[in-house]
């Protein structure tokens, strides 16, 4: 409790409610740089997750009311990719941004990944095998960068193979 002469001291109860409000500011965070590289790395490891049906990690990456929007309008929640990693509803050969497609932007708490993604297995014993372009946003959380939210290009038309 603050004694009623240090509240009626302008000068002091303003230097608490500095104190307050730069206690409440968090420490000065990593650089831009820094940021998008930690969260380049962790999309690749949440893409690596989902390839291989690691929960666990899915778990401590998304956020709880993370959402994603497929190129068909499909929108699954954190649930649902928990449960399809659980019950390995999808058989992945392939979960793979292709190589140098991933870039990153950072404005200050959000991060949004962008990349090329690679998608070959099956699902109920229906292969898939196609790429899309996604995006990923990230927000910076007193528990660290969290995927928050997402959206998927329609699959792209195939390339035609070249007879060399």
């Amino acid at each position: 409790m603050i004694p009623r002469h240090v509240l009626r001291s302008t000068p002091l109860l303003s230097l608490l409610t500095a104190g307050a409000f730069l206690a409440a500011v968090p420490a000065a965070s990593a650089s831009v740089d820094e940021d998008a590289a930690a969260v380049a790395a962790l999309d690749t490891a949440f893409q690596l997750a989902v390839k291989n049906n690691d929960a666990e990690t899915i778990v401590r990456t998304l956020a709880d009311d993370m959402v994603l929007i497929t190129g068909r309008g499909r929108v699954y929640t954190r649930e649902d990719h928990i449960v399809a990693a659980r019950t390995k509803e999808r058989v992945y050969e392939k979960q793979d941004e292709e190589p140098g497609s991933q870039k990153v932007r950072v404005w200050g708490d959000t991060a949004v990944v962008t990349a090329l993604l690679w998608c070959k297995g099956a699902t109920h014993g229906q292969s898939f095998d196609f790429k899309v372009w996604f995006s990923d946003t990230y927000v910076r959380t007193p528990s660290g960068w969290k995927y928050v939210f997402g959206q998927a290009s329609l699959p792209l038309p195939t390339e035609p193979k070249q007879n060399n």
